[in-house]
């Protein structure tokens, strides 16, 4: 009887896709895109009322958090949470954060798209992560295609 050998598939070699995914990276890196990105993130850091927003933001945000600390019957806890919501209207006028935060984003879906391709070039049912709270599809939280097996994720 002859004996059943079992083939072990060949080591696969890192190079050729260590050196694509760099050259991918580097493709990016060069792109429109990440230029505006890089320049709002700098027209961002240097301006001046930015950073006061961001001041007054992080006080108003220490001031809620010790009012949470004693839950809404806190007495200045509606007080405390509007501060909080006034600064975050504030910092969403100013057009630097607003482009930056565009840019942010259109930057995050290009990313979780290239992630999400090369995924699924090797399977559907591989979850790629992404910042989206809520995913695209509705489903488990990956974008792609729910593996959990029961129809629902619950």
């Amino acid at each position: 009887m002859q004996e059943l050998q079992t083939l072990e598939p060949a080591p696969l070699d890192m190079a050729p896709l260590l050196l694509c995914a760099y050259e991918l990276g580097d493709s990016i890196n060069q792109s429109a895109l990440v230029a505006e990105y890089l320049y709002w993130k700098d027209v961002v850091e240097k301006d001046t009322e930015v950073l006061r927003l961001k001041a007054a933001f992080a006080k108003a945000k220490e001031l809620f958090a010790e009012c949470e600390r004693f839950g809404r019957f806190h007495p200045d806890y509606n007080a405390a949470k509007d501060a909080v919501k006034k600064v975050e209207a504030e910092m969403s006028e100013v057009e630097s954060i607003r482009r930056y935060k565009e840019t942010e984003a259109e930057l995050d879906a290009l990313l979780y798209d290239v992630s999400l391709m090369i995924a699924e070039s090797v399977s559907e049912t591989i979850k790629v992560p992404s910042n989206d709270p809520l995913p695209k599809g509705g489903s488990c939280g990956s974008g792609g295609s729910c593996s959990c097996g029961s129809g629902g994720c619950g």
